[in-house]
């Protein structure tokens, strides 16, 4: 089972800017990671994967610009 954020991880994460470009990486990791899972098992033609394929695609976009900006 993936690990949950906790809300102490959060709390660090308002104060600790280098903790939070890491929880922000180590989820985008797992995003993608799930993302690739479920194109890889899904069947994009049914509507309901590929919306929650678009919606994971533009969390990851979110993320990633996140990351850039540091």
């Amino acid at each position: 089972m993936a690990e949950l954020i906790s809300e102490d991880d959060i709390a660090r994460a308002r104060t600790d800017a280098g903790f939070r470009q890491e929880l922000l990486a180590k989820n985008l990791e797992r995003l993608l990671a799930a993302l690739n899972k479920a194109r890889r098992d899904g069947d994009e033609r049914d509507p309901t994967c590929a919306r929650q394929i678009r919606e994971g695609v533009d969390l990851a976009v979110k993320l990633a610009g996140r990351l850039q900006r540091g």
